[in-house]
């Protein structure tokens, strides 16, 4: 039997040639996952591993800054102590924060979150371990500065330029003294390092005479649990010691779960590849068996029983399994050193290392193909060893019987009632309950669905016939009555399209949804002209805010400071803002009292806090500030919640004088005559020219927060292509197939009068219909789900409203029809070039 399915194999190796291509595309997927994950978490480990080589000790401060009891960090004194340690050879204090290097037009180099300042903490040598210098040498004096190899390069710095650098504050030049290589994280990821003076960087990050950080270097024999044991006495209790060793390794860990995390989304979007795939191959072996039952049964009359017939088909899937899986894992490996190069094009450094296959992913490789392929074909060969010997001599065609269509509609009916079910449940429950209810409703009505879909192919492309008809004649009507001759091969083909439009619908109704949402509650809720940040998310300086307060034409200046204070034992999230500003830039919503108490020393509550806590207008609440002083404020306005404001409201006068550093995250300007390119440089100005600070008009803040779904729909859509592909890959495979099935009928179309032309135009229109079909089936099921599915949070967001995005659908219904245009180029081809006498001899 095993010579017998081989050369059955070598005998259709153009008929099976899709079903190769598809499993190798979703092995390739799986492979060049696996891959990618342990050659980047070798890469990162042994980087992680080098950067602590010389490291015996690392100390880590985490004081908290607003808290003046504490030490802010590890002082000056407690670093001498450590550096006169037994076995220590030299002991480096670090302290690092937030440095933008502007390039010589003004914008700024880098990735904004991953642009980092820090001290040159030269040893007695005059050399700082964590760098090496390739020009010049590290900043001694308050005016230099060192930077990376690779900003110095983009900025196109060198020795002796004057370089504007951007921390939480105003701009500063500084002489650039010195450039660097580094393993340091911040600028693998493609931000930029700025080294300062140590008092520097002190005064910048946290306070003259204490580092946030301390690394340790071991003498030559020390023992480093020894240096640890010494170290740890010594330091102040919101500080840590560990090894080296240790720090590498928790490293590594987090190294691992982080890729992890991207491991498993890219293998699920791998699995709905390969489960697309299963229909094609399915299809193409039922095809196959089809095609050779008069062989089949010659086997079975010499002697064959059922069960080797079924092996047979199954070796034969192995075979193919086997040949897809080893191209698939070459081709995986191929896209590991895609992305890898991919990475680097967008900036992302990814640490030199080797390519690592290890043996988890070559055995995944080969078991995902030969499984798949073997379980896609299990169910023909089954079908295959039941056909009667006789029966199957006497006909080239075994129907489905009456009895199994019925119990298969009976069985699809229930599964799509009960999946329809789950999902409107799970939407009316709501939360994690809900989605988990919509997620096994969903599996079961997309079973249950492609269970039905041979027989909803019938009524649904009765409705597309009269249009064929009407529009391309003859070969319309046969191309629709083609369509439904074989309903489970037309349901089976269809099924493949109809999972991937499915989840692409899905997405595209829900991120839509959403996007709207978000964009009118950014509209509705925002009145100011502009919003100021730090482009690396992080808090402005308190300077920033005194100058946009200073600067002309600004009608309206209120930050949304972060400030928590104690209220009865329970800590509230506040906001301190402008009195009489905050009015005008962001919409208050007052349900009772006045925002003019804020002015006096009062506070604002949201409605919802208001009614939970039991406060009302008039109320007197005992408080604790940051500074655990104690004082009361008196509630003076209740208003309506809103995603853009804290559910208490405090003026900045009252919140400043309890916070060491004032934290302000954002804020809101409304300037004279409104959003105009003098404003914008009137603001601009004010700030002095910062890279590192980002002005925003209406239009680039209602962007910066739909942005980001827009962003993951591409990400999605991207990833869903893969399964896409593969179900064009089984429309091509499906009409190939067919073409050659109808081989006979063709000549005799041919023969009285339907030319080539026609011929072509039939076999297109039917691969039209049949994806149309399938974008229809998908598109209603992926609405329906993306409706469920936002019903379960549409009250964690103010005025979501469902919206079907019809232009988009619109868009996937033209690109089925296309995708059916494409995929019958090569069948309608080899269809119109048969020889009509040839065809009409061929059994």
């Amino acid at each position: 039997m095993f010579r017998t399915a081989l050369r059955n194999v070598l005998a259709h190796k153009a008929r099976l040639l899709m079903t190769v291509l598809a499993v190798m595309l979703g092995v390739a997927f799986v492979s060049g996952t696996l891959v990618f994950a342990d050659t980047l978490s070798n890469a990162f480990r042994n980087q992680s591993a080098k950067s602590y080589d010389d490291v015996a000790v690392a100390v880590t401060s985490y004081a908290d800054e607003n808290d003046a009891e504490q030490e802010p960090g590890i002082s000056e004194k407690t670093l001498g102590k450590v550096a006169a340690l037994d076995g220590v050879a030299a002991a480096h204090g670090r302290v690092d924060g937030f440095a933008g290097v502007a390039d010589p037009e003004g914008k700024l180099i880098g990735v904004g979150w991953s642009n980092k300042g820090s001290n040159f903490a030269p040893g007695k040598d005059g050399k700082d371990p964590g760098y090496t210098f390739t020009e010049g040498a590290g900043p001694a004096q308050d005016d230099r500065i060192a930077l990376d190899a690779d900003s110095a390069a983009k900025g196109k710095y060198a020795v002796g330029d004057r370089v504007r650098v951007a921390t939480n504050g105003p701009v500063k030049e500084y002489t650039l003294s010195g450039v660097f290589t580094t393993r340091d994280g911040a600028v693998n990821a493609g931000g930029s390092l700025v080294l300062f003076d140590t008092g520097v960087a002190q005064k910048l990050y946290l306070k003259p005479g204490y580092y946030r950080d301390v690394t340790v270097t071991a003498a030559p024999g020390a023992d480093d649990a020894k240096i640890l044991d010494a170290v740890e006495p010594l330091l102040p209790e919101n500080a840590e010691a560990q090894t080296g060793q240790a720090l590498a390794e928790k490293q590594a860990a987090d190294i691992e779960e982080g890729l992890g995390a991207l491991k498993q989304v890219l293998l699920g979007f791998a699995a709905i590849a390969l489960f697309v795939g299963v229909f094609l191959i399915s299809n193409t072996f039922t095809m196959l068996v089809a095609q050779r039952t008069r062989e089949l049964a010659l086997m079975r009359a010499v002697g064959a029983s059922r069960r080797q017939i079924t092996r047979s088909v199954l070796i034969e899937a192995a075979i193919v399994g086997a040949v897809a899986s080893a191209v698939g894992f070459v081709l995986g490996i191929g896209l590991t050193m895609g992305l890898r190069s991919g990475m680097a094009a967008f900036g992302m450094k990814v640490p030199d290392g080797p390519l690592v296959i290890s043996a988890t992913p070559v055995i995944a490789a080969f078991a995902v193909g030969v499984l798949v392929t073997m379980f896609a074909a299990w169910l023909p060969g089954r079908r295959a060893a039941k056909i009667p010997p006789v029966a199957a001599m006497g006909s080239v065609h075994a129907p489905a019987g009456a009895k199994s269509l019925v119990l298969r509609n009976s069985i699809g009916s229930v599964l799509t009632g009960l999946g329809a079910g789950g999902i409107v449940w799970g939407a009316s429950a709501g939360g994690d309950t809900g989605r988990m209810l919509i997620a096994a409703g969903a599996f079961l009505a997309l079973i249950g669905v492609i269970v039905l879909i041979p027989q909803l192919s019938r009524p649904v492309i009765a409705l597309l016939r009269p249009l064929l008809v009407g529009v391309f004649s003859v070969a319309g009507k046969l191309a629709g009555r083609n369509a439904v001759r074989n309903p489970r091969r037309t349901g089976a083909t269809a099924s493949a399209l109809a999972i991937g439009l499915t989840l692409v619908t899905g997405l595209s109704v829900l991120g839509v949804t959403v996007g709207r949402a978000v964009d009118k509650m950014t509209t509705d809720n925002i009145k100011a002209d502009y919003m100021v940040t730090m482009a690396n998310g992080g808090a402005l300086d308190q300077s920033a805010l005194t100058a946009l307060e200073k600067a002309p034409g600004m009608s309206a200046v209120s930050p949304q400071q972060a400030v928590y204070f104690e209220v009865k034992g329970d800590f509230a999230s506040a906001s301190a803002v402008t009195p009489g500003d905050i009015g005008k830039v962001l919409n208050v919503e007052v349900v009772n009292g006045s925002l003019d108490t804020l002015a006096k020393g009062g506070i604002a509550v949201a409605e919802k806090t208001a009614t939970k806590k039991g406060w009302k207008v008039g109320d007197r609440l005992p408080v604790t500030f940051n500074d655990k002083k104690k004082g009361s404020l008196e509630v003076g306005a209740v208003f309506k919640d809103s995603e853009f404001l804290s559910p208490v409201l405090v003026s900045t006068e009252i919140a400043n004088p309890h916070e060491v550093k004032p934290y302000i995250p954002e804020i809101f300007v409304k300037t004279d005559g409104g959003q105009s390119e003098a404003n914008e440089k009137a603001l601009i100005d004010a700030l002095g020219d910062n890279p590192a600070i980002a002005v925003m008009d209406r239009q680039d803040i209602r962007d910066q927060f739909g942005g980001m779904i827009n962003t993951l729909l591409n990400i999605m859509y991207g990833l869903l292509a893969m399964a896409l592909i593969i179900a064009v890959l089984g429309v091509v495979n499906t009409l190939a197939m067919s073409v050659f099935e109808r081989q006979q009928e063709i000549g005799m179309l041919r023969a009285i009068g339907l030319d080539r032309r026609r011929v072509k135009r039939m076999v297109r229109l039917e691969a039209v219909v049949i994806s149309v079909f399938g974008a229809v089936v998908g598109i209603g099921l992926g609405s329906f789900l993306g409706w469920a599915i936002g019903e379960t949070f549409r009250d964690k967001i103010p005025g979501y409203a469902l919206v079907l995005p019809w232009d988009r659908i619109g868009l996937f219904l033209v690109l089925a029809g296309l995708v059916g245009v494409l995929a019958a180029m090569w069948p309608a081809r080899s269809a119109a070039r048969l020889n009509m006498l040839t065809a009409i001899k061929t059994e």
